[in-house]
Order: structure tokens, then C-alpha cells, then sequence
């Protein structure tokens, strides 16, 4: 019970309570809700945005067959991370009918005249294969979570602020009336 009273000092009434403590109980009361809400809208929308943009990728891009221009050699170092595929020029035609060149990531050692699929935009042009069903989830749960945290971050350090700057306002009052305690009666305490 003496836990739950010491929590809650600034909100019981108490002649040393100041204008200050309260103000400072309402911020934290206040910084707790938005960082929840806050946080929770946040990931919601960032999530719900990284979705619609996986959605229009996958509407905007579709694949076609393209043809090696030339050999896709391994230039690679072997010790060097990725995922195995090397450029190499590739030949397609785009949606207005034109013959273009361009490079592309395929597996190494394919010979020169061979087929592979690229991705291309409404304009003609190689994209990224666009991302999966399950890896626009994993994007968009990512994401939510991140903004989520950010959101609660900011804040926390809005709140933060807000405390340092009551409690310096709290110390200058306190130097204030130590000041005037001290002169009424003709004497320094330090």
C-alpha cells in the first residue's frame, strides 16, 4: 500500500505538492498514451503502406523472355556473399515493340543465346523481380514494428524533455525561496 501511495504522490492532495509535479504526472500520463496509440497507429499505416507498395509492384512489373547477348562468365570473387548470379547482357523487346540491351543478373555460365526471364516496368525497362505474398508480409510486419518503435521513441524523448525542462524550472523555484527563507532571516545556509 505504501508502494502504490509513493507512485502516486503527484496526483493525491499534499501541501508540498507543486504546480510543477502535477504538470510533470499529466505529461507522463500524457506520453504514455500517445507513444501507445501513437505507436500502434504508426506501424498500421507504415505497414499498410509497405503492402499497397508490394501490390502495385507486383501489378506494374511483369516478366519477360529475354536472350543472352553474351556468355555469363563468374567474375566473382569465391569468398565474396551473394546469390550467384552474375550480369551479363541480355536482349528483349519492350511493350512499344523495340529491341533493347541491357544487364541483367542470371546463373553463371550460361552460354550466349540462351533464354532467361527479366523483369521489366510499364516502360520497357529491367526492374527487381518484385517481392512475394509472404515477403511483403514479412516487409510489412517489419516495418509496422520499426515505425511502431519510432513513433514510441519520439515520444518518449518529447516526454524526456518535457520532464527536464519542469524539473530545472522546480530547482530555480526551489533556489528561489531557499533564497528568500535565507535573507528574511539574516543568514546563508552554505
Amino acid at each position: 500500500m505504501a508502494t502504490r501511495r509513493a507512485r502516486l504522490w503527484r496526483w493525491r492532495r499534499n501541501p508540498l505538492r507543486r504546480r510543477s509535479d502535477i504538470a510533470e504526472a499529466w505529461v507522463v500520463l500524457a506520453g504514455w498514451v500517445l507513444a501507445l496509440v501513437g505507436g500502434l497507429l504508426a506501424g498500421l499505416v507504415t505497414a499498410d503502406s509497405v503492402e499497397r507498395a508490394a501490390d502495385r509492384q507486383r501489378v506494374d512489373r511483369r516478366s519477360v523472355s529475354a536472350i543472352l547477348a553474351e556468355d555469363a562468365e563468374d567474375k566473382g570473387a569465391p569468398w565474396a556473399v551473394s546469390d550467384h548470379r552474375v550480369r551479363t547482357k541480355v536482349r528483349w523487346t519492350a511493350p512499344d515493340g523495340s529491341i533493347r540491351t541491357d544487364e541483367a543478373r542470371v546463373a553463371p555460365k550460361t552460354p550466349a543465346g540462351n533464354r532467361v526471364t527479366v523483369w521489366i516496368d510499364k516502360s520497357g525497362s529491367l526492374v527487381t523481380e518484385p517481392v512475394t505474398d509472404e515477403e511483403a508480409e514479412i516487409q510489412a510486419a517489419f516495418g509496422g514494428v520499426l515505425a511502431a518503435m519510432g513513433a514510441g521513441a519520439a515520444v518518449s524523448g518529447a516526454v524526456w524533455l518535457a520532464r527536464r525542462c519542469l524539473y530545472l524550472r522546480r530547482i530555480q523555484q526551489w533556489a528561489a525561496e531557499w533564497e528568500r527563507i535565507d535573507t528574511r532571516r539574516g543568514w546563508k545556509t552554505g
